[in-house]
């Protein structure tokens, strides 16, 4: 089998990467970029200070914060009135996985116009588009370095995937002192949202050596320090260990790809509101458990790796151990059901049939190594309900 990767052109990793921003597109010969952000980090002041040093480089930004948790098509009509309005030569995604979804998206309609619909999976688009810049705020989406965006319908409410080259950043600047304010709920949530990144790339249909390599590193480090970076924001290397696997783990599934649990996520999110990463670990222990017979030596790996289970372990021994230290870490993180998140019974089991749907026409769930039908799917929202 041959294996189509691809990385980002640029990579800036370490503590004061942010200050090289400027650098960076400079050096890319760009001068007028978008920084696309949140209301978050504009309010809190993060942004002026990219912006400040983006000008002291010589360039001439312009702030976009109209950013929204799982960005809409709605969302994005600001944002293209914006990046026009600026003649943007570039588009920076400064934020977590939705101000970095959104630049994705905005540096593509900005060139080729249309609707997200006309671009949601499974086409694969190949460009052209604006270059981005990625500048992760959290430790989990991996979207710096991943050739994939997911924007909601505001019509429909289906959180559209998105893939292919032109989705992929151009650079990326990964500075840990951005993550250092994650507060425990978050720094939770992204962490096991690497977790499953890692883990899905690893027992893809479509892993591969070089997307294995990352997967596996990436979920011996998040079993050494997620629980760190959770008790002790200020724990500052198990944090800078947290941020280098969530974008080891975005590289794994970019060039791999995710499976069931993001498939059955992506509705939950739609529907329900619930953040990506929060929507990943309430699946995740179930849908690990339907799918490990048919991988038992994939994911026994993976127990291995995050230090559930010893190497004497048999693969089957270890898979299912797997699942055991899943639902204790998701435990110890304090991941709710949706029925303790509030959502409404009802409700939930009304959209059941409709996410099921989703979810299979996503295309993730068959890269899983049980590719299940639109019942077992319903079965499993069902069981991880309450």
């Amino acid at each position: 089998m041959v294996a189509s990767l691809s990385l980002p052109r640029i990579m800036r990793v370490g503590r004061g990467a942010a200050d090289e921003l400027g650098d960076v597109l400079t050096g890319l010969g760009l001068s007028r970029p978008l920084l696309v952000t949140d209301g978050f980090l504009a309010g809190s002041g993060a942004a002026e200070r990219l912006l400040a040093g983006l000008k002291g480089a010589g360039l001439h930004p312009r702030l976009f914060s109209g950013t929204v948790p799982d960005p809409t098509t709605d969302s994005l009509a600001p944002g293209l009135t914006a990046l026009r309005a600026h003649e943007a030569d570039a588009v920076i995604g400064f934020g977590g996985g939705s101000p970095m979804d959104t630049a994705k998206a905005l540096a593509l309609l900005g060139v080729q116009g249309g609707h997200m619909h006309d671009y949601k999976a499974p086409r694969v688009n190949l460009g052209p588009a604006l270059p981005v810049i990625a500048v992760p705020t959290t430790a989990g989406s991996g979207s710096e370095a991943t050739q994939f965006t997911v924007i909601t319908d505001s019509a429909t409410d289906e959180k559209m995937l998105c893939l292919g080259p032109a989705f992929l950043p151009l650079a990326a600047v990964i500075d840990v002192e951005l993550t250092m304010s994650m507060p425990p709920r978050l720094t939770a949530d992204t962490g096991l949202d690497a977790l499953t990144h890692a883990v899905e790339a690893y027992v893809s249909r479509k892993a591969n050596p070089f997307s294995d390599s990352l997967a596996l590193t990436a979920i011996t480090t998040i079993g050494r320090h997620l629980h760190r970076a959770y008790a002790d924001g200020a724990d500052a290397p198990a944090r800078e260990a947290m941020m280098l696997a969530a974008t080891q783990a975005g590289i794994a599934f970019s060039n791999s790809s995710v499976a069931l649990v993001h498939g059955m996520s992506r509705p939950i999110g739609a529907h329900f509101h619930v953040a990506h990463g929060l929507s990943n670990a309430m699946l995740f222990p179930a849908v690990t458990a339907f799918s490990v017979h048919a991988a038992p030596g994939r994911y026994a790996d993976c127990a291995r790796a995050l230090g559930a289970a010893p190497p004497t372990d048999t693969d089957a021994v270890a898979a299912g151990k797997l699942v055991d230290a899943l639902r204790c870490l998701c435990r110890d993180l304090e991941v709710p059901t949706p029925r303790a998140y509030g959502i409404d019974q009802d409700a939930w089991a009304r959209l059941t049939p409709l996410m099921a749907e989703q979810a299979l026409a996503s295309g993730s769930p068959a890269n899983n190594p049980v590719v299940p039908t639109t019942d077992q799917i319903q079965d499993l929202y069902t069981q991880i309900y309450g």
